[in-house]
């Protein structure tokens, strides 16, 4: 699962953020954990990172996050209205300063004419009010392709928001 450029990406991601003493937590979905799994597998990345909520099913992202139901029965899972929703859910329940989310359809199967195999929607935020929206089309690349490429873009998306904060040190001794 880690290639070089994800593994570069996480480290990246845990520079800026210790850097900046920013916390960050996740809302996944397609990826079911991976983008708090692979950012874990970089040493030092306890400093940054404080929780992933998984919310597969669209009732774990109505319990866990807050996403509304007329959200989720209007748009669907796989929107950006869900993924924003999803972002400011982690914001409201955790005391972190950067969320990202993560909805899709990984395939192989799920999709249809609207929603193909591939569609993902991400969504990060800050605690600061910003927020940044992404749908990626990836195709039928596969299933683990597809969520190989997401954890990728979700750190992106998390460096970028987190290169536009202000730091944050920690108090002097």
């Amino acid at each position: 699962m880690l290639d070089d450029d994800i593994v570069a990406a996480a480290r990246q991601l845990l520079a800026i953020c210790k850097h900046k003493n920013l916390l960050v937590a996740t809302a996944e979905s397609c990826t079911a954990g991976l983008v708090a799994g692979t950012l874990s597998e970089v040493p030092g990345v306890s400093s940054i990172l404080d929780r992933g909520y998984i919310t597969y099913s669209n009732q774990a992202k109505h319990e866990m996050l807050g996403v509304p139901q007329n959200v989720l029965d209007r748009h669907g899972a796989v929107s950006r209205e869900t993924a924003e929703a999803m972002a400011r859910g982690v914001l409201g329940r955790a005391r972190v300063d950067l969320a990202v989310s993560v909805t899709g359809i990984a395939g192989p199967d799920g999709g249809s004419a609207e929603k193909p195999v591939g569609l993902v929607h991400f969504a990060a935020a800050t605690r600061t009010g910003k927020l940044a929206h992404a749908e990626m089309r990836y195709g039928n690349i596969g299933r683990t392709n597809v969520r190989k490429q997401s954890v990728l873009k979700a750190f992106l998306m998390l460096h970028e928001l987190a290169e536009g904060e202000g730091a944050n040190p920690p108090p002097a001794a």
